[in-house]
């Protein structure tokens, strides 16, 4: 972190340092959204005296709690599992529940953070919060997951509800664990409220595009960010890390679009097809069977699989556009030299916090259209608040329907962070106008509703 902060706000992040020790996540979260308040506060002056920003960098709440459950053979196990209601000024508790074993309360507070200005800058009516625990799902059988879940959820029921808390799926959590989660939560509460979970299955109150939407919605930003330079997606090389969820729907709306996605990942290395990533061996491999991305090389011939390695990355592939897809911190500085020196024009977080601070510094110098993941990758969440509001009014729309909303809300992200960093700083800087957008959306809601 080594950009300085306004002198005003410094004291604010030494403070955050000192109430949150070893959140490195977190910290560094609250540390890039700071480095754009500065302007906001001499605008703004009444968000310094109503001291804002620490109460925004303070959550709501902080739930921990264990989760005991037992094996297919009858050993008995227990993780540790969290909610982090972090800002409701804007609607209910809105984010994901994430299960890996690196979870950990800096990392869950981290996405928490950053889901208050994404969920903002969808401009529906939802607060930020996440969730997840260290529990690997990896490996584990179906009857294991039903057992861990049904678990968690004795605990953290009393937390939810349509209007205070509603969670949905992240990395680890699809629409299996969602479906073992609320099929607990009704049997709790005796009550059908579909809205309290979203990414929930199609035939029990899902919204159609929701799987979509955050892949998706990553890819029209991308395109929005082309077109404000007077270019387009099309007869583009995109290279996409990752292979789960975001990846692959990244991968088709990108073909749609016209461009050609030749290389993606997964944790042990990556694939690299010039003719274009096939995306239904793609679906095949990752999502009906289940196997490692190298599978892919098996199939088409004419395709390169690396093994993962330190020298080694997908962002030593050549390419127009680089969509990050897969986890935070996996684009480094020496990624995003590499990635420059290769001419690549434009990069789009997919993911949460994938960029590093010193690589987002080399893209922006550079020139290189940079659309961060609270702006880039809200899609997701947009369309688990289409989803809430289908839920509310007992009505389903059709994926069209809910694909141009999604195309309409991103659109809409684009404009509001491109005018945004015009008029604070730096036409273009989507970071600045990205941070700025959404935090003035929530202070303003928390000024008028007195301390909270």
């Amino acid at each position: 972190m080594t950009a300085v902060l306004d002198e005003k706000l410094e004291p604010i992040f030494q403070d955050v340092l000192r109430r949150n020790p070893g959140e490195t996540e977190f910290h560094r979260a609250v540390h890039e959204v700071l480095e754009s308040l500065g302007p906001v506060l001499v605008k703004y002056p009444e968000f310094a005296e109503k001291k804002i920003i620490q109460r925004i960098c303070e959550p709501e709440r902080q739930i921990i709690f264990r989760v005991p459950w037992q094996d297919d053979k009858g050993e008995i196990h227990i993780n540790r599992a969290f909610r982090v209601e972090f800002n409701s000024a804007l609607g209910p508790y809105k984010g994901g529940m994430r299960f890996h074993p690196s979870v950990y309360l800096g990392i869950i507070k981290f996405l928490g953070f950053e889901q208050i200005f994404k969920n903002a800058l969808t401009g529906l009516p939802i607060g930020g919060g996440k969730g997840g625990s260290d529990f690997d799902p990896k490996g584990k059988s179906d009857a294991e997951i039903e057992r861990f879940c049904q678990s968690l959820m004795l605990e953290l029921y009393r937390h939810l509800g349509e209007y205070t808390d509603v969670p949905a799926g992240d990395i680890g959590v699809g629409s299996r664990e969602i479906g073992y989660l609320y099929g607990q939560y009704k049997r709790i509460t005796n009550r059908y409220e579909s809205g309290v979970f979203t990414g929930k299955g199609l035939g029990w109150g899902g919204s159609r595009a929701r799987t979509e939407a955050t892949g998706y919605g990553t890819v029209f930003f991308t395109e929005e960010m082309l077109k404000a330079r007077g270019d387009a997606l099309e007869g583009k090389k995109v290279v996409v890390s990752g292979s789960g969820n975001v990846a692959i729907y990244a991968v088709e709306k990108a073909h749609e679009l016209g461009a050609t996605v030749i290389a993606c990942s997964d944790s042990g290395g990556f694939i690299v097809d010039e003719q274009g990533i096939n995306l239904e061996t793609l679906k095949r491999i990752k999502e009906v069977e289940r196997r490692r991305i190298s599978a892919y090389a098996e199939t088409h011939r004419h395709a390169r699989y690396i093994a993962g390695a330190e020298s080694t990355s997908i962002w030593s592939v050549p390419c127009d556009i680089a969509l990050p897809c897969a986890t935070q911190n996996e684009l480094t500085g020496r990624d995003a030299k590499t990635l420059v020196e290769n001419g690549c024009i434009a990069v789009a977080e997919g993911a949460n916090m994938p960029t590093t601070p010193d690589g987002i510094r080399i893209f922006q110098d550079a020139g290189v259209c940079f659309g961060p993941g609270k702006a880039a990758n809200a899609g997701g969440v947009a369309t688990s608040a289409l989803e809430m509001q289908q839920n509310a009014s007992r009505d389903s729309w059709t994926f069209e329907y809910t694909q141009k909303r999604l195309q309409e809300i991103m659109v809409n992200i684009h404009r509001n962070c491109h005018e945004t960093a015009a008029e604070f700083g730096t036409e273009g800087d989507y970071v600045l106008g990205a941070n700025i957008t959404g935090f003035i959306r929530v202070a303003k809601a928390m000024n008028a509703m007195g301390l909270i």
